[in-house]
Parts: structure tokens; sequence; C-alpha cells
């Protein structure tokens, strides 16, 4: 066991080891998509709620962290965390909270089941301040969560993974635009193609060490059913359609043009995906490619919702 996973005796405050177990080096993701949305109603001048933006991030941010922790226990469920002997902590293998005797299995279920009730008060709330419509992107948030990972739909075990973490990162830009907004716009949508890509990337990557522990129990995604050789491509064709995406869509004048300056993320991508190609069949050293994906969304999220409020202004 890696020295730097959890146990109870390290955890034994309660607050802390409950924070933790949501995994929150991966909640910024959900952060700079919502930066993203919030600029897009900027973008388009509408007038801003700092209540209703602070609301949004936070339980955005939520809903995130109970959707980590339900994935986990799913993944206890069907046993392929527990097989994981190949992980790359913290990246992949879950959180090793439940496996290390942190959480039971039980209460990873009632945690998370906890969290996700809270978001939908929180979501009712912000629909009454917002407009109807906005009942639909927060279903359709969680039910992508959900469905990523439990049964009977275990979406990623049947190859639909990498759709449900594109299409689930678009929903979050286009909610925290709607917030704003109160209405459903074509420009979030664009805005968050190109960082709801490099994010599924960051999935995409992680399973290569999980990749004998997946086949083992059964979920069959990309990597594991191109095998790491030639899955190993497939990260690139990914980077490249999200830069290609942004690129064209400035051009076209669908986003504004400063919104290239996101494009400077792709040096961190061609760097991982140079040494995933390297480094695919050798999953304990691919950490710093791991790294060098989650940092090129983070910059990638953050210029692109920067451009857009400058354009704004």
């Amino acid at each position: 066991m890696d020295p730097r996973e959890p146990t109870l005796p390290l955890l034994s405050n309660p607050l802390l080891r409950y924070f933790l177990a949501t995994r929150p080096a991966f909640l910024s993701v959900t952060l700079f998509a919502c930066l993203i949305g919030l600029g897009t109603a900027y973008y388009d001048g509408v007038a801003w709620s700092a209540i209703k933006a602070f609301a949004t991030l936070l339980f955005a941010l939520v809903a995130h962290a109970g959707i980590n922790v339900l994935n986990d226990y799913y993944d206890e469920l069907n046993g392929t965390d527990r097989a994981n002997t190949d992980r790359v902590f913290p990246f992949t293998g879950g959180s090793r909270f439940i496996q290390n005797g942190v959480l039971s299995a039980r209460e990873t279920l009632a945690y998370g089941v906890a969290l996700i009730v809270a978001v939908i008060a929180a979501g009712l709330w912000l629909t009454s301040v917002s407009a109807p419509s906005l009942v639909w992107i927060g279903a359709a948030g969680l039910f992508i969560g959900w469905t990523y990972s439990a049964p009977p739909l275990a979406l990623n075990s049947r190859g639909l993974g990498e759709f449900c973490v594109a299409l689930g990162f678009t929903v979050v830009v286009v909610g925290a635009d709607f917030v704003q907004r109160g209405a459903f716009a074509a420009l979030p949508v664009i805005a968050a193609v190109s960082y709801a890509l490099l994010v599924t990337n960051i999935l995409y990557v992680n399973q290569f060490p999980d990749l004998r522990a997946d086949e083992a129990t059964g979920k069959r995604h990309w990597v594991v059913r191109l095998g790491a050789h030639r899955a190993r491509w497939g990260y690139s064709a990914i980077g490249v359609a999200a830069y290609g995406f942004l690129a064209g869509a400035a051009a076209l004048g669908y986003l504004p043009r400063l919104c290239l300056i996101a494009l400077a993320s792709a040096v961190l991508t061609a760097k991982a995906g140079a040494a995933l190609v390297r480094l695919a069949q050798r999953p304990a050293e691919l950490a710093p490619a791991i790294k060098l994906t989650i940092a090129a969304a983070s910059m990638h999220g953050l210029l692109l919702a920067v451009a857009l409020g400058l354009a704004g202004r």
C-alpha cells in the first residue's frame, strides 16, 4: 500500500475524513466549468448575480463530490477498486477509503446520498430564483453522474464513460450560464466543448493504470476494449478534437477570438500524450502524464473563462 493512502489512524478527525473522501483534488475541474458558464453569461451582457454565482459554484462542487463518493461505493460493489494493484494513488484506483477501512461501504453510500440530497434542495432553490427549466439541467447532470458507475446501466463499463464525462461537464457549463441568464443559449454549449473533451482525457489517461483490474471485473471501457498499445493514441485524438474545435469556433465567430489564448494548454496536452505513447504499458510511470492532463484541463478552463470575461468587457 502506498504510504500516502488514507488510513483510519491518520484520519481520526471526522471533518477531515469526510472532506478527503470526496477526492477534492479532482473537484477543480467543476470549478472551471462553472467559471466558463459564468463567463458566457457575462460575455452576452446578462445581468450578473453574485449570490446566484456563488450558490452555483458551491453546489456544483457538492454535486461532483457526491458523484465521486458514489463512484467509490459502486467500484467497491463491482470489485474493481479492491482488485486494483496497479493503481497510481491518488489519481487512479479510487479514494481507497473503503478498501483501507476508513469508511465502510454503507457509510460511503449514505454519505454520497446525503450530498446528492443537499444538491437537489439547493437546485430547487436556484430554480426558484432563475427559471423552471433549470430543474431539467440539474436532473440531467445528476442522472449522468449516477449512471456512469451505478448498476444496472454502469455506462463506463459499456464503453460510454468518456461520453458521460464530456456530456456531464457540458451540462455544468450550460447550467452555470442558465442560472444567470434564465434561458438556454448556444454560446455556453459551444464554449464547453473543448474543455469537456480535455476533462474527458483525465478519465482516459486514468484508465491505463486501472486496465487489468477493470478488465478482470467487467469494466469494458475503451482502454480495456482496445488494449493499452492501441488505446494510447486515443488520448491525442481527443486532444486534437478539443483544440481543433476551439480554433474552428473562434475562426468562424462563434466564440470571441480572445478565446484562442486557451490553446496555450495544448503544450501540456502534447507532453502528456507523448508520455502516454511511451509508457502506456508501464502504468506505474504514468503519474507525470496524469498530472499534466489535469493541469492542461485546468489551464484551458481558466484561460477560456478569463477570455470570455475580458471579451465581454
